[in-house]
């Protein structure tokens, strides 16, 4: 049975919405026509998420770690743009530490008849539904959660887990084959990246035993020093879309908590999670792979959410050594 337009939130970053997919996927079933409400940072991959019929992008000033100043006029062009589309059904994800009640208010002002999130905070008249959910479980569930508690489940054929849409742009003539072996440098926060004098030291260590290395990144400076001779440097040559595709043809990627590690669980890569523990891993590791999750997970910054790293000399991740990366790698390799 058929329920016209649904409208799902997911407002942060990449690797969220992501990590929304099978929520996605659920609400599809039922819906019309799915429109999925993201951010910037989250603009891209979400055009590559089966399921999402119409992608609406706005900033949101209580979401985005770099937010915008709250003008009236922004937000009322978002509340004309959304009573546009007329929704009949609108289902806010949100992490445990982000409150759904400021959209949720924005949504009826915009005529939704009927919104769902899960709150931990009295949502009076602003929630149709209001879920709860235990803390720490994987952040695709969570999303899940809510979307089968509105009554939306997914295809009984289909798995739950991350994926992307299947025509992804062939990257062969940039990486000049399969079976490499990715090291992604660089994450959204600078507590979570995998450390530089690692990665090169691993990149090293990888291409004198014969694999074939490819970095990826933003920043360029930080790309170099990793690759410095030993790799295939693509830092800032490829798009989202073309990162997936570089990653759907990878033997492993090793990676920090950032958007792409779980952008490889999507197109079904194993992942070397080097994991700061500032969030739980049970929430954020990459989801339904093969993983090794690496990292001191009870050091000091456990549960902080520190986008700078609050303990001198970041020792969750600076302890990791090459040696239990390259153990990590032929684990995976071996299961």
């Amino acid at each position: 049975m058929s329920t016209g337009t649904i409208l799902l939130a997911r407002l942060d970053s990449m690797g969220d919405v992501v990590m929304s997919g099978p929520a996605v996927r659920a609400a599809a079933r039922t819906a019309e026509r799915v429109v999925l409400l993201v951010g910037p940072r989250g603009e891209a991959v979400a055009r590559l998420l089966p399921g999402v019929d119409q992608v609406l992008v706005w900033r949101s000033p209580w979401i985005d770690p770099n937010p915008p100043r709250t003008e009236r006029e922004d937000v009322m062009n978002l509340v004309g743009r959304v009573t546009g589309l007329g929704v009949d059904e609108a289902l806010i994800l949100t992490s445990f530490h982000q409150s759904p009640l400021p959209l949720a208010l924005l949504l009826r002002m915009a005529g939704v008849a009927r919104v769902c999130a899960i709150s931990e905070d009295y949502p009076g008249s602003l929630l149709d539904l209001r879920h709860r959910v235990a803390p720490g479980i994987p952040e695709p569930e969570r999303a899940l959660s809510l979307v089968e508690a509105a009554g939306h489940r997914l295809a009984p054929h289909d798995d739950g887990g991350l994926t992307l849409t299947g025509s992804l742009p062939d990257t062969f003539e940039l990486t000049g084959g399969d079976g490499h072996v990715v090291v992604h440098v660089g994450a959204d926060a600078p507590s979570r990246e995998l450390p530089v004098a690692l990665g090169a030291d691993v990149t090293a260590s990888l291409s004198a035993r014969g694999h074939r290395v490819v970095v990826t990144g933003e920043d360029q400076v930080k790309a170099d020093k990793v690759a410095s001779g030993h790799a295939l440097n693509l830092a800032g040559r490829t798009d989202t879309a073309e990162l997936a595709d570089v990653l759907r043809r990878a033997r492993v990627l090793i990676v920090g908590n950032t958007g792409p590690a779980h952008l490889a669980a999507a197109v079904r890569t194993p992942v070397v999670s080097l994991f700061a523990p500032v969030v739980p891993a049970s929430a954020w590791a990459p989801y339904g792979i093969a993983c090794r999750v690496l990292g001191d997970q009870d050091a000091p910054c456990a549960g902080t959410r520190a986008r700078e790293c609050p303990v001198p000399g970041h020792p969750c991740l600076n302890d990791v050594t090459t040696e239990d990366v390259l153990t990590a790698i032929e684990e995976l390799e071996d299961t």
